[in-house]
């Protein structure tokens, strides 16, 4: 039951970012009910939050959220990191975090082939 708490938990964080930065990029609705449907659904709550904690922070990476990161797709993961990468109070270490996104899917792509063509 404390892991489906803590699941939801995850879930409710990563909805709240969502609301709370689709709106400061000024993107019409049609195209946040995009991303919303092509693009946040693809990866779980755990590793969108490891991915942000990556790009924003000094975290690392699972293999496991690597794969899923791979899965969701380059298109996805530069829009939504450049997304949030624009918030005035980011805005100014952008290309900082513009370089760890691009560094993360450079070692996910990796990590990913390897393992693929390992089987």
């Amino acid at each position: 039951m404390a892991k489906f708490t803590s699941q939801i938990a995850m879930l409710f964080i990563v909805v709240a970012l969502v609301c709370a930065f689709v709106p400061v990029f000024s993107v019409d609705e049609s195209e946040a009910k995009s991303l919303w449907d092509t693009c946040l659904v693809k990866i779980s709550p755990h590793c969108a939050l490891d991915i942000i904690a990556v790009v924003f922070g000094n975290a690392t990476i699972n293999d496991t959220c690597c794969h899923d990161l791979v899965q969701e797709g380059k298109v996805c993961h530069d829009t939504l990191i450049k997304y949030i990468a624009d918030r005035p109070a980011l805005i100014a270490r952008k290309a900082l975090y513009l370089k760890k996104r691009d560094d993360l899917w450079t070692h996910c792509i990796a990590l990913y082939l390897l393992c693929f063509f390992s089987l």
